[in-house]
């Protein structure tokens, strides 16, 4: 989030739903973020996508076309101009044992110049060290390089 700051009230309201979801702040955030999502804000799209997808099964996630589904979601924030909807999008996609469209999403996000999706295209693994990897049996131990000494 450090490209978002509070010069407008869309992103203002989104900084006050991300306050409520993760610091606990008063208020409810799922309908902050729709109102935000309905107008627009590519930020929103993300949240409301990763919390659609969270669960890892296939159902739910939906498909590119449909517009208020994960994908769908995470493919209108990508064409709004936010990187990390490709990014997001990729992890969703091996979540679920898609690994050809992770190397898409992976290689969307690297087109338009994502610096980390460039480099995850670059060392394209099959196998990753998160938790969801272990679900769909793609799990391989954490080693140095995913940032961890």
């Amino acid at each position: 989030m450090e490209y978002i700051n509070d010069d407008t009230s869309a992103d203002r309201l989104y900084l006050k739903g991300l306050a409520i979801r993760d610091e606990r702040h008063l208020g409810k955030w799922l309908p902050i973020m729709w109102h935000l999502a309905l107008r627009g804000h590519a930020g929103a799209m993300i949240e409301l996508a990763d919390w659609f997808s969270n669960d890892g099964s296939a159902d739910p996630f939906g498909t590119p076309a449909a517009a208020f589904s994960a994908a769908g979601l995470y493919r209108r924030a990508y064409k709004l101009g936010d990187l990390r909807a490709a990014r997001h999008m990729a992890l969703s996609r091996f979540n679920r044992n898609d690994m050809a469209g992770y190397r898409h999403w992976l290689g969307q996000g690297a087109k338009a110049s994502d610096g980390e999706a460039k480099q995850e295209r670059r060392q394209f693994e099959t196998r990753l060290w998160h938790a969801d990897a272990g679900r769909v049996r793609r799990l391989r131990p954490k080693q140095k390089r995913d940032g961890f000494a």
